[in-house]
């Protein structure tokens, strides 16, 4: 009986030893979106008051713990009962971060101005516990898209595994995924806070302390400028990376080039092509609301 005790406990041994290989390989693959979530969420938790912005990062991260558990099981039941829908998800997911990702760039060469108009256009005048509300309620939709491409690229590495090796490892990249992303956001937001401490703490004298806090204070919007720019880049990779291992066509175009160069190209060229659809069909729309 003993050696059974200790053939089961060497069984489990090996079955998390793969969980967490499979985890870390699933985490790579998931780290341009896990970026763009850092990135989004880093900057929707900021330009609050200090005392307001842990409350909101700890509601959008509750927020996003119960996207988990709406998108976890729906993600499982899929892959039981109807596997290949998770390439076609898989795929369709990869658009949208294409289309996300050049959307991105497009913002940037064509429209610099819209932030500072949207800043402008907050609902400030409905007062400060609605525009947080409304911030909060906006994180919590973009965190429950980015999870469900969290999700499906994860369950996409361990497609052909028994469904308890998939649960073991998809669950893992969905909690790494929360808990890793609020936890660093927490730091960046809270990053300033503790400049301005130092700074207070030297006494506005020259020293070590007086610089530290000046350098956290100064770096903090570049910090969140290079993870958005970082994000961007990530998100294309990754959907052409989905593109260039799902659809066989692309199997053996551009074999010659680095593997993350042709990736970002394909995403690229997949971005722009969702672009010419979609901001045509929402011109559209938008004229026929006018009428």
């Amino acid at each position: 009986m003993a050696s059974g005790i200790f053939a089961l406990l060497d069984d489990i041994a090996s079955l998390m030893d793969d969980v967490a290989t499979m985890t870390k390989v699933s985490t790579k693959k998931t780290a341009g979106i896990l970026g763009d979530d850092l990135a989004v969420n880093a900057e929707k938790a900021s330009g609050f008051s200090p005392s307001r912005e842990l409350p909101v990062l700890w509601a959008i991260t509750k927020g996003s713990f119960l996207n988990k558990l709406i998108i976890l099981p729906l993600a499982f039941l899929m892959s039981a009962f109807v596997p290949w829908l998770v390439t076609v998800v898989l795929v369709l997911g990869a658009l949208y971060l294409a289309y996300e990702g050049a959307e991105k760039i497009y913002e940037v060469l064509f429209h610099r101005k819209k932030t500072h108009e949207d800043t402008k256009d907050t609902p400030a005048k409905e007062g400060p516990v609605v525009a947080e509300k409304d911030k909060i309620r906006s994180a919590i939709i973009t965190d429950f898209i980015l999870s469900v491409e969290i999700v499906i690229i994860a369950l996409g590495t361990v497609v052909g595994e028994d469904l308890l090796f998939q649960i073991l490892v998809v669950s893992a990249v969905a909690l790494i995924a929360t808990v890793g992303v609020y936890g660093i956001v927490a730091l960046i937001v809270r990053m300033d806070d503790a400049g301005l401490r130092l700074v207070e703490a030297s006494d506005g004298k020259p020293g070590l302390l007086y610089m530290l806090g000046k350098a956290l204070i100064v770096i903090l919007p570049w910090i969140i400028k290079s993870l958005s720019v970082i994000g961007t880049i990530a998100l294309l990779l990754v959907a052409g990376g989905i593109f260039a291992h799902n659809l066989e066509p692309l199997h053996h175009v551009l074999e010659s080039w680095p593997g993350m160069l042709r990736d970002f190209l394909f995403g690229l060229v997949a971005g722009i092509l969702c672009l010419l659809v979609v901001h045509p069909l929402l011109w559209l729309v938008k004229r026929l609301k006018e009428r």
